[in-house]
């Protein structure tokens, strides 16, 4: 499994994502980057940073991070759309929850990341994939 590396700072491809296809109000329980893809954990329901290190709450992806949070900022999650995201992806590459990299993306399914979350739409770009898409 090889890790997605993002090539600069991840930004979404429009100036703000539709309100259907965003989840606000939230808060930061820890630093998150942009483009990070991101759990609500139901303890405290703050924001964290998801992973596929097993298959339990934490790898269950509520969407990634608009921009970049540190712990006790406001953050906003985006559940669908597209993102700048890496550099030289395969079109029609898929990609998973991480089960290595906390927020990150691999290309191989991971324990906890067994369903794609994002597919490459070109060399830049990664659309995120809604939840249960390829369930």
């Amino acid at each position: 499994m090889a890790e997605l590396s993002k090539s600069g700072t991840p930004s979404y491809c429009s100036v703000t994502p539709p309100q259907s296809s965003t989840i606000a109000g939230l808060i930061a329980g820890e630093a998150i980057g942009a483009g990070d893809a991101c759990y609500i954990k139901a303890a405290d329901g703050k924001v964290w940073l998801a992973t596929g290190a097993a298959n339990d709450a934490l790898a269950d992806v509520a969407g990634f991070a608009f921009i970049q949070a540190y712990a006790g900022d406001a953050v906003t999650l985006v559940t669908d759309g597209n993102f700048r995201y890496g550099a030289a992806m395969t079109v029609s590459a898929k990609y998973f929850l991480s089960g290595t990299v906390p927020g990150g993306l691999a290309d191989a399914a991971s324990t906890g990341g067994l369903a794609p979350i994002a597919v490459a739409i070109d060399a830049t770009r990664i659309r995120i994939v809604p939840a249960g898409l390829w369930q």
